[in-house]
């Protein structure tokens, strides 16, 4: 069994996470969080909340908007038209599998974001075959990811399952901005689900067609530059350049942050403001072994300028944990082009400036002697442009019946005064999976010792943070593990457990990850102390009990576990 199918295995066994509706064969891609994986996962949410909501709260906000979206919406994002990936079907047996990924498993290369004619060219070229039945395989072609919904009765009014939670806090955006006092940078944060039509689901939850996200759209002023970087000063990251992996290299270069934003390999700084601070909540989660990969042009989202993946290596596989993208303003100026509304801010100078401004300039006389008809030729051919783009088509030679339109229209310069401008701003996102993230905290703390099974969980995320164990089925032990366990409650996540031996009682929280477990035995009525034993060391010390709550909250608060116990006192 691999690392990874290990881990499954634990998550099936020990309520963490199983595959959806199991009683009629499960459906891929589709899975469960069991009791122990939704304390996870909500540890791992509040610890995220903090890291990036909280921790920023001067310029941060959260909010909620719906799952269901409009057509118009992604038609207007762009996701309608690119939100695809290649698929590739067998002749023989039918199956269907995604052909970039079919691609890299076979011959061992990167081919994301291949094109569609090179995909089919790779496949022909090296013989590629179905991995079930060995059949041929037919064209590459495009499979779009979105889920389409009906919003009401009637089967015009078409809509979707988000695909990011994104889009709803652009559309969004002026509304929470009027509300937050009109000030930049403004961070909008959300935590949601979206849905993926995934043409092959694998490896447990790393990648799902149902799964929830946690971001934030970042706005900003791209000519202010002053970020709050102090925190970060001395950071490192490691990062692996689109320009190294043109030449092949595949290992990660570190850097210090100011290094990445003074040399400009980051486009803005708060792309760098948002990488560290994601550096420090992957390694809060335990996890150490990441860097950020660059993405070429060919493999980037069609809004994104410069995107970032943070890449985790655990059990011997890369996964993406988050995905950093510097959007610009494309997704503004897209909604407010599309929709009619004006989603620009206006910046006010310290003191009026004089700039100078391009404007069109009509011959109406000569234009109304043409007609009506090549009048309104000449408005909806000409007038729908940019003062740049007329000038342009003037430039270009551009006419409409034969007749050039610089007869008719003239594109001049003129000197105003301005106390400001408009301008849309533009966006940074950092994006995480949250299943991805309790799946990979789960893969990286999975250990074994002596055919044993251990989650090492960082004890910020564990689901229990204490167990409470009467040592034998005996009434006083259990009603004296009772009381304690009704003590502790009040300020630890405390499980109760009397069934089965001690060691199985001991294993089951070893594998769910408890750091502590609380003994009662006979002792514990004779001098009232009781034993607490160490998850990944099993040591055991004893403390008396109205010294376990104290005891316990060194222990969280880092204190050595050998350094406390009667021994020690």
């Amino acid at each position: 069994m691999s690392e990874v199918d290990k881990v499954i295995e634990l998550a099936k066994r020990r309520g963490i996470f199983w595959p959806s509706y199991e009683i009629y064969g499960g459906v891929a891609g589709l899975y469960d969080l069991g009791p122990v994986g939704v304390r996870i996962r909500n540890k791992i949410l509040n610890i995220w909340r903090k890291f990036f909501i909280e921790n920023n709260k001067e310029f941060v906000v959260e909010i909620e908007t719906p799952i269901i979206t409009p057509a118009k919406v992604l038609e207007a994002s762009g996701h309608v038209q690119n939100f695809t990936d290649p698929i590739v079907e067998c002749t023989k047996c039918h199956k269907i599998f995604r052909a970039d990924h079919l691609i890299e498993e076979q011959i061992k290369i990167n081919a994301e974001r291949f094109s569609v004619s090179e995909l089919n060219e790779i496949i022909k070229d090296k013989n590629i075959k179905c991995p079930v039945c060995g059949g041929d395989l037919g064209e590459v072609r495009l499979f779009n990811l979105l889920f389409s919904t009906n919003i009401g009765p009637y089967s015009g009014n078409t809509g979707f399952l988000r695909p990011e939670t994104a889009q709803g806090m652009f559309t969004a955006f002026k509304r929470v901005y009027g509300t937050t006092r009109e000030r930049l940078p403004l961070g909008i944060a959300q935590v949601g689900k979206v849905a993926r039509n995934e043409i092959s689901p694998r490896q447990g939850l790393i990648r799902m067609r149902e799964f929830t996200i946690m971001e934030i759209e970042f706005f900003f002023d791209p000519e202010d530059l002053e970020v709050p970087l102090d925190k970060f000063e001395d950071d490192s990251i490691n990062v692996l350049l689109g320009s190294e992996k043109i030449k092949g290299q595949e290992n990660p270069v570190q850097y210090k942050l100011k290094e990445l934003i003074s040399e400009k390999i980051i486009l803005n700084p708060w792309m760098g403001f948002w990488m560290a601070t994601a550096n420090r909540f992957v390694n809060y989660l335990g996890i150490q072994n990441t860097y950020f990969e660059e993405k070429l042009p060919q493999e980037r989202a069609h809004y994104s300028k410069q995107t970032f993946d943070q890449i985790v290596v655990v059990k011997g596989e890369k996964v993406e944990i988050s995905g950093h993208a510097y959007r610009g303003d494309y997704d503004l100026s897209r909604h407010s082009k599309v929709s009619g509304e004006d989603l620009t801010i206006f910046k006010k100078y310290d003191s009026p400036r004089i700039v100078k401004k391009k404007i069109t300039i009509i011959n109406k006389d000569k234009l109304n002697k043409e007609g009506s008809n090549f009048t309104k030729e000449f408005m909806k051919n000409v007038m729908s442009h940019t003062v740049e783009e007329i000038e342009e088509m003037i430039n270009s030679g551009y006419s409409i019946d034969g007749k050039k339109i610089s007869e008719f229209i003239t594109v001049s310069e003129r000197e105003e005064k301005e106390t400001g401008k408009k301008f849309f701003p533009h966006v940074v996102e950092p994006s995480f999976g949250v299943e991805r993230c309790l799946f990979l905290s789960i893969a990286n703390a999975y250990t074994e010792k002596k055919d044993r099974v251990i989650l090492s969980l960082p004890k910020s995320i564990a689901p229990y943070e204490v167990a409470v164990f009467p040592l034998l089925d005996r009434e006083n032990l259990i009603k004296k593990a009772r009381e304690i366990y009704d003590i502790l409650k009040d300020k630890f996540d405390v499980i109760y457990d009397d069934s089965g031996s001690i060691g199985k009682r001991y294993a089951r929280v070893d594998e769910i990850g408890v750091p502590y477990a609380i003994t009662i035995d006979p002792q514990t009525l004779e001098d009232n102390s009781v034993t607490i034993r160490e998850r990944d060391s099993w040591s055991q010390i004893r403390v008396k009990e109205d010294k376990l709550t104290t005891s316990l909250e060194k222990l969280f608060s880092g204190e050595q576990f050998n350094k406390l116990g009667e021994e020690n006192e």
